[in-house]
């Protein structure tokens, strides 16, 4: 294990080593007791039955038997306990895990969001945090406990007779040369195991997602081919992992019953000059046949730890990218925002030098409503990104009220900016729900914001009307009913700054008006952005904003840019002719 690997590895263990350490002192009393055990069993033999007697003074078979059963009980009533603890450890560790992750998440920059895929964060979330919780329930405290029977009993197996201690040696490189390949080959079949079963997971947790895609394009056959070549990638990596597990118990039994065989054969032809009782030999036996377990137990135990090594590296590369995570407690603190936005000569690119764009500069004022048109690829979207402030500008400067964008608490920013993009995300929870987005909203302001929102008539159709609970993803509404669920959540959360991201493409024309008087009498109020291909929305607007390959090509309103019979006349005269 790598050092950087078990400094993760005891920061998770730091809060619960109070109970490792009392489960691991529980586990070495475990311990002394299968050591005793063989010895009551010894003592029995030699001297009571072989004597013939059941008394010797205050020892009698029937004590003997008594503590047998006693050792018995205790042992199992402290494995069961220790057993529930290392369980609560491991579920602990994974409950710290999975919600850092889920915090990592909802704390990391778009950017991060755009280089790693959603399948590869349910892989981390789900199936890696599952293998460190195997770590922490099977191996941190057994690996102590079968250390110290190991040692406890070649002490004992000496104790009894060195010399045959010292014949069984000859087992003990057959014992260390297989760990060593079957090791080595297992640690080479889980990192291909574990590999390929990530990319499976990735594929399902795409597949799921993008159902409704894969029906409309009519992939079904070829996503089922994708699943039968991936599944049978995963059959052919685990194909070695089951040969080598059934072969390490195999090779275990054989040289264990060679060791016994080697015993047998010694006291028989009494190589080694001693004359041993039977309760002797019977424990030595038995304590040579309980070295075996601890040892396989720890070789299997591989699989566990090697999976969960690559498992905590693949999940602490997410945590400790510090390099993506957002910043919400520092910056200026700023209640409500007035609404001016500045660019100043900001350029901007995803990937080092390919610009999107190009030493734009405008300005909003407070209440002013403006458009941004122009070809898919031109900056539109990456304008409202970066007045969220969902990415850094490489030059340049962005100011809200003044104030440059990147001083602002990034908490309070987002307070006051909504928006609705043109597929709004709808959880399956109530319409209220959805509305409120966990925030104190009074039902009063919802019912005016879904009045506000032209949703009345839609949300009073249903039977349970703001109470309705939405399918996944809000499958069970429409295209149009969504929509107006967004509006009626950015009317209710009252920001400063409208961003509408072609939020009206998917609504009839009928509701698009209703909605449109709506925004009308709002954006009057609040700075306004709108992103629309459909020009006839935007003609009302105070600025309209034109772009080309990064860079601002026209400004002015309306009139003045249909007059100036430039780029966006040209662009209007297509889209009126085309209604024609």
């Amino acid at each position: 294990m790598k050092n950087k690997t078990l400094g993760r590895v005891k920061k998770m263990m730091k809060p619960y080593i109070k109970t490792i350490v009392f489960v691991t002192i529980i586990a070495i009393i475990i311990d002394i007791m299968v050591l005793c055990r063989p010895y009551l069993i010894r003592l029995l033999i030699d001297e009571f039955l072989e004597k013939g007697i059941q008394h010797n003074g205050i020892f009698s078979t029937s004590l003997i038997a008594y503590v047998y059963i006693a050792m018995v009980c205790i042992e199992n009533f402290l494995e069961y306990f220790n057993s529930t603890r290392t369980n609560i450890i491991g579920e602990s560790v994974v409950f710290d895990l999975r919600n850092k992750l889920y915090a990592y998440m909802e704390k990391a920059n778009i950017k991060f969001h755009d280089k790693v895929p959603s399948g590869t964060l349910f892989v981390r979330i789900i199936s890696d945090t599952e293998d460190v919780y195997s770590l922490f329930s099977d191996v941190i405290t057994t690996v102590i406990k079968d250390i110290f029977i190991i040692i406890g009993l070649i002490i004992m197996m000496i104790y009894i007779s060195y010399k045959l201690s010292v014949v069984n040696l000859i087992i003990i490189p057959l014992i260390v040369i297989t760990s060593l390949i079957l090791t080595k080959l297992l640690n080479k079949t889980y990192t291909i195991i574990k590999n390929v079963r990530t990319k499976l997971n990735i594929f399902f947790a795409e597949s799921i997602y993008g159902i409704k895609l894969i029906k409309i394009f009519n992939r079904q056959k070829e996503k089922q081919e994708e699943c039968e070549k991936i599944t049978e990638e995963f059959r052919k990596a685990n194909k070695p992992l089951g040969l080598l597990q059934g072969l390490l118990p195999a090779i275990m039994t054989i040289i264990e019953n060679l060791g016994i065989s080697i015993v047998v054969w010694a006291v028989v032809n009494k190589w080694t000059g001693e004359s041993l009782d039977v309760g002797i030999i019977y424990m030595f036996i038995t304590y040579l046949k309980n070295l075996f377990e601890p040892i396989n137990r720890i070789i299997e135990n591989v699989e566990v730890v090697e999976e969960a090594v690559t498992s905590i590296d693949k999940i602490y590369e997410i945590l400790e990218a510090d390099e993506f995570t957002e910043d919400f407690e520092k910056g200026k603190r700023i209640d409500k925002i007035k609404g001016k936005i500045e660019f100043k000569n900001v350029w901007f690119a995803y990937d080092k030098d390919n610009w999107v764009l190009k030493n734009v500069s405008f300005t909003i004022e407070p209440g002013q409503s403006i458009a941004l048109v122009g070809k898919t690829g031109s900056g539109k979207t990456t304008i409202t990104n970066l007045i969220n402030r969902f990415y850094t500008i490489q030059k340049g400067e962005i100011l809200i009220d003044g104030i440059n964008i990147n001083d602002i608490n990034l908490a309070d920013l987002r307070r006051n900016i909504g928006t609705i993009l043109q597929d709004p995300f709808i959880y399956a929870k109530s319409i209220k729900e959805n509305i409120k987005l966990f925030n104190e909203i009074s039902d009063d302001k919802i019912k005016e914001s879904i009045e506000l929102s032209s949703a009345s008539k839609f949300v009073n159709s249903l039977d349970h009307g703001i109470d309705e609970i939405a399918k996944e993803r809000g499958n069970s509404f429409s295209a149009g009913e969504k929509q107006l669920i967004a509006f009626a959540r950015i009317f209710a959360l009252d920001p400063s700054i409208f961003i509408l991201d072609e939020a009206t493409a998917n609504i009839d024309t009928t509701t698009e008006q209703l909605i449109q008087e709506s925004v009308d009498k709002i954006s009057a109020k609040k700075t306004s952005i709108f992103i629309a291909h459909r020009l006839a929305t935007i003609i009302n607007v105070d600025k309209i904003i034109v772009l080309s390959n990064g860079e601002i090509i026209e400004q002015g309103n309306h009139e003045e840019l249909v007059k100036s019979g430039g780029y966006y006349s040209s662009l209007y005269s297509a889209y009126y002719n085309s209604l024609l």
